[in-house]
């Protein structure tokens, strides 16, 4: 995969880009063929505006709706140690936010237990790596208690920084468990 991808992966992980706003930019990596991103916005603005939509009670959420959204699978990430190390990010970047990654297992949900309270006071994003069921989604969020957790793969992410297990954490500090 090429940087540039994982590092615009990284910042929508992160919640800089949310497809509609910038909350503050933060340059991850620059390949030198940077483009301006007005054009692109404009072309949004330029559109028709939308018929007002009708939803009965009981109609799906369409993405809102995270089961439509499982399984969830990073098949390079499974259960196991991580070895603490420097992070090293394209032309020496850092991450805004602390990230971390966890499955649905055992022992990511045991780690995020223990961690909880450090990982709110860091004001660190996660992501749900590997989930198979609603149940899978709604103990991670009893024992996340509002931290926000992404449900997504994060096989992109574990390529650009040589990961190979979850329960993980990346910040300025380096990648540790």
């Amino acid at each position: 995969m090429r940087p540039a991808r994982s590092a615009r992966f990284l910042l929508a992980t992160l919640g800089l880009w949310t497809g509609a706003a910038v909350a503050e930019l933060a340059i991850v990596y620059d390949s030198g063929n940077t483009a301006p991103l007005a054009p692109y916005l404009q072309a949004f603005s330029e559109l028709p505006a939308a018929a007002p939509v009708e939803t009965q009670p009981g109609d799906s959420l369409g993405a809102a709706d995270l089961t439509r959204l499982l399984p969830i699978r990073t098949p390079t990430l499974t259960p196991g140690p991580v070895s603490p190390r420097p992070l090293s990010l394209p032309n020496g970047a850092t991450l805004p936010r602390p990230l971390f990654l966890i499955g649905a297992d055992p022992q990511s949900r045991q780690w995020l237990e223990m961690h909880r309270e450090r990982l709110a006071e860091i004001r660190a994003v996660g992501m749900l790596v590997n989930a198979d069921s609603k149940a899978d989604l709604e103990a991670i969020a009893a024992i996340a208690r509002g931290l926000p957790i992404l449900p997504a793969s994060a096989t992109d992410i574990a390529e650009t920084l040589g990961l190979k297990h979850v329960p993980v954490l990346i910040s300025r500090r380096g990648i540790e468990q």
